[in-house]
């Protein structure tokens, strides 16, 4: 380059997925038949209204425009309904709803909408990458703050009012929780707005796994006193097979909607209208719709289950969502080392734990985006390593 890199990207890396797809990709190409376990991207379809409202709008002439920042009006009502019927959570579809194109997105428009370089973010360990790496760009001063283990990864309240609170801006959350496949605490989260409220923080939370193998899918705006010191992201990517499209949201106080369309409009220009009406189809899913994907993701669940019992490691057979959270044996010194002993040996990639925050370093995760015969093929060629 003629050029060097600017300094937000000094302690900025490229995302560890990115880098591992490529290096399963060389492998391929060598000839290796890797299974990946290890990224959370739905193999199954979407609803077939959903792709029949994609092909429909995309036929007509007048749907190729640029389209409105803030989404169309029947995809934001489509998402109040959405969350009334699932949460029993009330939206205002006028300003409390932001549709994105992806929640991803939403990280770091939250982020540019709300943090000054310098300021203090909260961040989760174990926790989503994103939330640091977006933290790092717009220079804010990251803390971490612990999920107990011991407390079904609940957060460590005692270990956040060691902090000091008066200093910090946001902090993100992450239920159903990912990586550790957790469920939210309503106490918890209803003594974490108390202190949001008193010491003038802001709550982000993370939300696209409720509907996936949890019989209690939940909002944090359920909680009373949220709407004032609360945002929720959440997205159709992972419990509407939709991770492709890159349609979510973030929903809260009207005022905190207006601050993050002034950095969306200056970021996108809309969304395309028929992923728009894809969407809207999507929301409309029935309940037998997603009862017959979660019978599948528990089918998968339970051959992955026998992997992590094959190599002798410990999970909580209640975690919900796309994954499952296992612990290693003590006997395993590196789990770096043991997770490419089943990639270049058994042909298998896990994801270590230590990606996620020191507190996830003893850990590995597999996806359950994998049809059942690949798992069990998966689990074969793992027992049949470990016997060598």
């Amino acid at each position: 380059m003629i050029i060097q890199e600017a300094k937000r990207l000094n302690n900025v890396e490229e995302y560890y997925f990115s880098k591992k797809l490529k290096q399963i990709a060389q492998l391929r190409k060598d000839g290796k038949d890797i299974i990946n376990l290890g990224i959370g991207s739905p193999d199954l379809p979407p609803s077939p209204a959903t792709i029949e409202a994609l092909y429909e709008t995309a036929k007509s002439d007048k749907s190729h425009g640029y389209q409105s920042y803030s989404g169309i009006p029947e995809l934001r009502q489509g998402i109040a309904e959405w969350y009334q019927k699932t949460y029993g959570v009330a939206l205002n579809p006028d300003n409390e709803i932001l549709p994105l194109i992806g929640s991803k997105e939403g990280i770091m428009h939250i982020s540019m909408a709300f943090v000054n370089e310098g300021d203090i973010v909260l961040v989760p360990n174990p926790g989503y990458p994103t939330y640091t790496s977006v933290s790092n760009l717009v220079g804010a001063k990251i803390e971490y703050y612990n999920l107990d283990e011991n407390k079904d990864w609940s957060v460590d309240l005692e270990h956040l009012k060691s902090l000091n609170l008066d200093a910090v801006k946001i902090i993100w959350i992450n239920y159903p929780n990912m990586p550790t496949g957790a469920q939210p605490d309503a106490n918890t989260l209803a003594e974490l707005i108390k202190l949001a409220k008193q010491h003038k923080f802001l709550i982000i939370n993370d939300n696209p796994y409720s509907l996936i193998l949890n019989d209690h899918p939940s909002s944090i705006f359920a909680i009373e006193g949220a709407r004032e010191v609360c945002l929720e992201l959440n997205s159709l990517s992972k419990s509407h097979n939709m991770a492709g499209w890159r349609i979510g949201w973030v929903c809260g106080g009207s005022d905190y909607i207006t601050s993050i369309i002034k950095v969306k409009s200056n970021m996108d220009s809309g969304m395309f209208l028929g992923l728009q009406k894809a969407a809207v189809e999507a929301l409309k899913n029935s309940k037998q719709w997603h009862a017959d994907v979660n019978r599948i993701y528990a089918e998968r669940r339970a051959v992955v289950c026998k992997i992590f019992d094959a190599i002798d490691c410990k999970y909580n057979s209640k975690q919900v969502g796309l994954f499952v959270w296992a612990k290693v044996p003590d006997e395993v010194k590196s789990v770096e080392a043991f997770v490419d002993d089943i990639l270049f040996n058994a042909d298998v990639f896990l994801t270590p734990g230590f990606i996620f925050g020191s507190n996830g370093d003893r850990y590995v995760r597999a996806s359950l985006c994998s049809p059942v015969e690949t798992c069990e093929v998966a689990l074969q060629r793992i027992l049949k390593n470990k016997n060598k």
